[in-house]
């Protein structure tokens, strides 16, 4: 396959890499592949880097299967052959395993589904690349996907957090990077064609009832509301960022010794 980007493309993948220092000589990166819009992209884009960087690294993906089955109870359809088809034109050797997110999610039916699917793909995708002796695992998240992160720690946890474009995971010696952080998700759904890839369909059963879902249209409106608010929140997740905050609220152990100045003669009197 004879890849190519727009310069305008390019420039935003490679800021990415050039500030976050992602790729290093040597290594062997772990595409993480759902047959989605975003992480075709990604196997496509790394493609190009790996053509074009004057860094030699090699590329391999997985797909992880969720196992997931429909409202008739059978295993819902999940077009892997066609993801299968596109790494092989790309020159990326690739494989797929079955994890039993389906029975993760039922077991575990106190928490949000999004996480618990989360957590058992990236608990597969670390253990895979453990396996295979392969230490940097790329995945496909976007700006959109981070504001939506940053945006739903404050309003669901009251948290200021978002992922970070390199994290490192010691306790399996991985490295996560996200090189299409640069990118929205608008030209990600432009960049079909460039490679002319028709995602594969989400066999997830809430895929479009979800949190994130309801996040993503709440920035939606109020971006059509208020002047660059989309542009601010992104801008919020920067170090640096931070205003005027109230201090940590103290426990009443770290408040006692103030309340007894406050209250001590009151006390002695009753």
């Amino acid at each position: 396959m004879n890849a190519k980007l727009p310069q305008a493309y390019f420039s935003k993948l490679l800021r990415a890499i050039v500030e976050f220092d992602m790729i290093k000589d040597g290594d062997h990166i772990l595409l993480g592949i759902s047959g989605g819009k975003d992480s075709i992209f990604l196997a496509y884009a790394m493609k190009i880097l790996q053509q074009r960087l004057h860094k030699k690294f090699a590329l391999s993906a997985l797909t992880i299967n969720p196992m997931f089955k429909d409202k008739d109870g059978q295993p819902a359809f999940f077009d892997i052959n066609r993801a299968r088809t596109f790494m092989e034109e790309l020159g990326i050797p690739y494989d797929v395993i079955d994890v039993d997110i389906e029975g993760a999610m039922a077991e575990t039916d106190y928490k949000s589904p999004c996480f618990t699917c989360a957590f058992f793909r990236r608990g597969a995708m670390n253990r895979y690349a453990s396996e295979h002796g392969i230490h940097k695992v790329a995945y496909a998240h976007h700006n959109d996907d981070a504001v939506e992160t940053f945006f739903m720690g404050m309003l669901y946890s009251g948290q200021l957090h978002t992922f970070t474009p390199v994290t490192y995971l010691d306790r399996t010696d991985v490295t996560v990077i996200r090189p299409l952080i640069y990118f929205r998700e608008q030209e990600i759904i432009d960049a079909q064609a460039f490679h002319g890839f028709d995602p594969v369909k989400n066999p997830c059963p809430h895929d479009g009832n979800t949190s994130r879902q309801t996040i993503k249209e709440l920035i939606a409106r109020l971006d059509q509301s208020i002047p660059d608010c989309y542009n601010h929140l992104a801008a919020a997740m920067r170090e640096g960022s931070l205003g005027q905050l109230w201090p940590a609220a103290q426990s009443r152990k770290e408040m006692r010794e103030t309340y007894y100045r406050y209250m001590g003669n009151n006390i002695k009197q009753k």
